[in-house]
């Protein structure tokens, strides 16, 4: 069985989590975050634009294929997973960002991603470059 690997980010913003969730949610502003150009497919099924069922293309410069990632839950200024949906070796896949108020007015984001691969090695190696990219990523996002 496939070793799960984990990537696990956090950043205090200094703006309030209803912004924050404002800009992580909306596809379009998470090329900074993966270095990656970022499509989107497809609105959400629950009546919302970045909502449950919306979906958005990575595809990340210089790799192969783009692959496609869908929100799976999403509650207004406090969470947003999504997994991904098509298109990728990697397999279990789960994204999961959890906002919280700091009690300065700012919000804390605890981000983490799991996954495996059926090709040896090759879930642990996206580990180490995800967790760097994500890592200088996240703070991009200006808020």
């Amino acid at each position: 069985m496939p070793k799960t690997q984990r990537v696990h980010v956090t950043h205090d913003f200094t703006s309030d989590p209803a912004t924050v969730f404002e800009k992580l949610s909306e596809h379009e502003n998470l090329g900074a975050i993966f270095a990656a150009k970022v499509t989107r497919v497809c609105d959400g099924t629950d009546r919302t634009r970045n909502g449950v069922g919306s979906t958005r293309s990575l595809k990340i410069l210089g790799l192969p294929p783009a692959f496609n990632e869908t929100v799976t839950k999403s509650e207004p200024n406090s969470l947003i997973e999504y997994k991904i949906s098509k298109g990728s070796p990697i397999r279990n896949h789960v994204g999961t960002q959890r906002l919280t108020p700091n009690a300065d007015g700012g919000t804390h984001l605890d981000y983490t991603i799991e996954f495996d691969s059926p090709v040896p090695g090759l879930a642990a190696l996206i580990r180490v470059g995800l967790q760097r990219v994500v890592g200088r990523g996240i703070p991009k996002l200006a808020s």
